[in-house]
């Protein structure tokens, strides 16, 4: 930036000295009929007309680079700050307001930085008119001393209301963006219950309260357009006028009186500069500061000062529930209540903020008292809720590459019985799909998640209701291979599937949010009433 502005300033101050350099050949060599002057101040002229040309392509070069940098580093630092949030975003942030700083707020932030070099060469440009001039013919020179600060003043008025304004249309874009995600995202549903009349009613409400907001923003910059080339307009009449009676006096020469009207023309464009630097400051500000915004954003799920080691292995318990998973084995959990089983999961794999202290353990440790990163990277949960990221299968699948460079991969499709998927896609793992796999059938995207998560091996995985959309055949073959594929490895089922039952080690079945018997999928079909009734009306 600094570069640029450098730049900026020295191709504007290049353009500055045209007109000082014309009026000079004009005095000496066309009124005084010197060739010798003439063609040296030809040469001059020519000298600085090189030197802007490549002023100005460097300072272009730079402003495009500075756009562009700041465009989409501010992409970056916001696709990192919702990974730190993690689960906790949703919490903090609107999805529109996120969407909304990766398509409106990058522009506006780098416009502001683009116009940075262009202001700092049009403010330069001003002063060394106005030094020159008032060199020249005090009366002109104060004229431009005292119309550019005029000029400003009036345009600072039309900012604030601009201002103003652009953050309550930036609020409300970013809740219709919002809108529009939740409408896409629940279409199906919504006119599964007949509900899309109502929210088309909602969106088209909203939408038509952004197009007051948007008007009135336009309004303000429509004012500032026009004022932008008004003012200066009649700045160059006024100076022209005044410059030629001057002349018509003998107070300047002809020579000066063609620089008065060339800087007259000229400052029309570095004033203008000026009041766009102005605005497009404003439109940066209003979206650097949703930025801060989202950066200042924090988990609820934070860490300790001072976090704990987390033991390698041991007993998962959830003191809540009573749920106590042995290490190695596969364990089932069955709600009476599906809801209480996914709140065993999301505290079992440190998805809610507890107390220091308190909330789900590993060998007797809190997890809370845990390092977020560590516990992440032991336990993995995996519900419906996960989405398969558009792109290459294989990048969604195995997105470090390692499992392809061993039979990890295929043993996970295998297990996952989502090899048979694979097999018909035309360019198999290569093959690019769109957003949140859309092209996939229900059952084909919880397939391919199992296998992803397979693919992960973690020392502990978390799956909420795996096969719920899958059919009887395939879920009975991933029933039979899911087991052989965790060997060794803690897994934790969430389910009222009979065949994933039967294969499990160990079962709950949790009433009221407890514990309310425990053993093997048999056992409690012919002990408990209430767990058979939960299983068999599945």
């Amino acid at each position: 930036m600094t570069a640029g502005a450098l730049f900026g300033i020295l191709w504007m101050s290049c353009q500055s000295l045209v007109p000082a350099i014309v009026g000079r050949a004009i005095d000496a060599g066309l009124t005084q009929h010197d060739g010798g002057a003439l063609l040296t101040w030809s040469l001059v002229l020519l000298g600085v007309g090189l030197v802007q040309a490549g002023a100005g392509v460097a300072r272009h070069r730079l402003a495009v680079f500075c756009w562009l940098s700041s465009a989409y580093r501010t992409v970056q630092v916001a696709v990192r700050q919702s990974n730190r949030l993690g689960s906790a975003l949703p919490r903090r942030l609107g999805a529109g307001e996120v969407v909304a700083i990766g398509t409106a707020d990058i522009s506006h932030i780098g416009g502001a930085l683009d116009i940075t070099a262009r202001g700092a060469g049009s403010l330069v440009a001003v002063v060394t008119v106005t030094v020159v001039l008032l060199s020249t013919s005090v009366p002109l020179g104060l004229v431009v001393v005292l119309g550019v600060p005029l000029l400003m003043a009036v345009v600072g008025l039309l900012i604030r209301p601009l201002h103003r304004r652009q953050q309550a249309y930036r609020e409300q874009q970013g809740r219709l963006t919002g809108r529009a995600i939740d409408l896409v995202g629940g279409l199906r549903v919504l006119r599964g219950v007949g509900g899309e009349p109502v929210m088309s009613a909602r969106y088209r409400a909203e939408s038509q309260r952004l197009r007051g907001a948007g008007l009135r923003v336009a309004s303000v910059e429509a004012l500032l357009e026009a004022t932008q080339v008004l003012l200066p307009g009649s700045f160059l009449v006024l100076v022209t006028w005044l410059g030629a009676r001057f002349a018509l006096s003998g107070q300047i020469t002809l020579g000066q009186l063609v620089s008065f009207y060339g800087y007259a023309a000229f400052l029309v464009a570095p004033l203008r500069q000026l009041t766009e630097t102005l605005d497009k400051l404003t439109r940066g500000h209003v979206s650097s500061r949703r930025v801060v915004q989202m950066l200042r954003a924090r988990t609820d799920l934070g860490d300790l000062p001072r976090p704990v080691p987390l033991p390698h292995d041991g007993l998962l318990a959830d003191p809540a529930s009573r749920v106590v998973v042995r290490p190695g084995v596969v364990t089932a959990i069955v709600a009476a209540v599906p809801a209480d089983a996914v709140a065993i999961a999301d505290r079992l794999g440190r998805y809610v903020a507890t107390a220091p202290g308190a909330g789900a353990t590993l060998a007797g440790v809190p997890l809370g008292n845990c390092a977020l990163a560590a516990v992440r990277e032991r336990i993995l949960v995996t519900d419906n809720e996960a989405r398969l990221f558009s792109g290459p299968l294989r990048a969604d699948l195995d997105p470090t590459g390692v499992a392809a460079q061993t039979s990890a991969l295929a043993a996970a499709l295998t297990a996952a019985s989502a090899d048979e998927i694979v097999a018909s896609l035309p360019d198999g793992l290569d093959t690019a799909f769109g957003e949140r796999g859309r092209s996939f059938s229900s059952g084909e995207r919880q397939r391919l998640r199992l296998a992803r998560a397979l693919i992960e091996d973690p020392k502990i995985l978390i799956l909420v209701e795996p096969t719920s959309a899958i059919d009887a055949h395939t879920e009975a073959r991933i029933s039979d291979r899911l087991g052989s594929a965790r060997d060794g490895r803690t897994t934790v089922i969430c389910s009222t599937s009979p065949l994933l039952l039967d294969r499990a080690d160990h079962v709950f079945y949790i009433e009221d949010g407890a514990v309310a018997a425990e053993g093997t999928h048999r056992q409690l079909l012919h002990s408990n009433f209430f767990y058979a009734r939960t299983v068999l009306r599945q």
